[in-house]
């Protein structure tokens, strides 16, 4: 059984939180599905605690956005929120993150950040017109994606979507820590994790502050009301 951990963002509380309940139900690795360091308190420590895992890693969106500016939005808290996680990580370790693949295959399963198509574009928990177009070029019958925040499963056009939500920074109503239990078949447990958020909270004023300034109010609110 597969631990499938998807958008950390250097949320190291949170993280030891799922995979002491990922070690408790038996796992015997992991699948790490991009965004590691950018926007939480911990991002050198959050990597280096993934690092110890037996997992295979995929590269997210903000992986490029830190390793080189150019690819970042032109947005005052992105760029405040990268420029922290760029000067924890080091240039050394951005870079190696940024040069993780982008898909992985294992079964009939195909891992991707946000879709086959695109580390940005992405599922809905509901059907969209138009949502076939993203999954050009993926023959799998399962898709497993992340990059919304959002836990959910459904299938389309005879593909099971799952994503299994966020582990650091949950964005679907409930702040509980977000992943999935992956058995190698067409079952996959969508599973919930109470973490010390108060703690954290904590952590990111004390950490980030002098780095973000009100920025960091978004990332505070953000985690306390798991909602953009």
């Amino acid at each position: 059984m597969l631990a499938l951990l998807y958008d950390v963002h250097g949320n190291l509380t949170a993280l030891d939180a799922v995979i002491a309940d990922a070690r408790a139900a038996g796992v015997e690795g992991f699948v790490l599905g991009g965004d590691y360091a950018m926007v939480g308190a911990q991002p050198l420590e959050t990597v280096s605690r993934l690092k110890e895992l037996e997992a295979e890693w995929i590269r997210g969106n903000t992986e490029r956005w830190v390793a080189d500016k150019a690819e970042q939005p032109d947005d005052p808290f992105i760029a405040a929120v990268c420029d922290y996680a760029r000067a924890e990580l080091g240039a050394d370790e951005a870079a190696r993150l940024n040069s993780l693949r982008e898909t992985l295959r294992n079964r009939q399963t195909l891992f991707c950040h946000a879709s086959p198509r695109s580390d940005m574009e992405t599922f809905s928990p509901d059907p969209v017109p138009g949502e076939e177009e993203l999954l050009a070029g993926a023959g799998e019958p399962m898709i497993v994606f992340g990059h919304s925040h959002l836990q959910f499963t459904r299938e389309t056009a005879g593909r099971v979507l799952v994503n299994p939500g966020s582990v650091g920074l949950p964005l679907d109503g409930d702040p509980r820590a977000a992943y999935a239990l992956w058995d190698g078949g067409r079952s996959f447990d969508l599973r919930r994790v109470e973490y010390d958020r108060d703690g954290y909270l904590d952590e990111v004023r004390t950490r980030m502050s002098p780095a973000l300034g009100p920025h960091v109010e978004t990332v505070v609110r953000r985690i306390e009301r798991a909602a953009p």
